[in-house]
């Protein structure tokens, strides 16, 4: 069975095929068997990657979020309370109107991890943690599931 065959002309054709012209149901199954051979050697390889990459986009967002609560410290002599938590990296609590001189981060997506949950914050005197529970949103995990912090 051929697919897309040309009529038989009396003229020579211009590539030297002749009546050759087309591919074979055959052919077009060869050729889409190959690729799905392919994308199913290379897909799990391209979902590892994207795992890895969400993490790495974690702990770089941490590092970011590392240094405005270090400018904040600088600014206000002390770290957001618990309960100011990171939203006063963008906006001021009434108490901190004089010495506030951010935002020392800009937009709020900037406080959700990359599986769309916000960052964990604590803070104990002058040492915080921030956190990112990963992929499972649970404590603990290993591989993609597993805790992404700054400590």
């Amino acid at each position: 069975m051929t697919i897309f065959r040309r009529q038989k002309s009396s003229k020579p054709s211009s590539t030297g095929r002749g009546d050759e012209a087309g591919f074979t149901l055959v052919e077009l199954l060869v050729v889409i068997g190959i690729i799905v051979l392919i994308a199913s050697l290379a897909a799990p390889q391209v979902l590892r990657y994207l795992g890895s990459a969400r993490s790495d986009a974690a702990q770089a967002q941490i590092s970011n979020l590392e240094s405005a609560l270090e400018l904040f410290f600088i600014d206000n002599l002390r770290f957001p309370t618990n309960d100011e938590g990171l939203s006063a990296l963008s906006t001021p609590s009434v108490e901190l109107q004089s010495t506030w001189n951010g935002p020392y981060l800009r937009g709020a997506d900037a406080l959700v991890d990359p599986w769309g949950r916000p960052y964990r914050y604590a803070t104990e005197g002058s040492d915080f943690v921030i956190s990112s529970l990963g992929r499972d949103g649970q404590e603990g995990g290993s591989g993609e599931d597993a805790d992404v912090t700054n400590r």
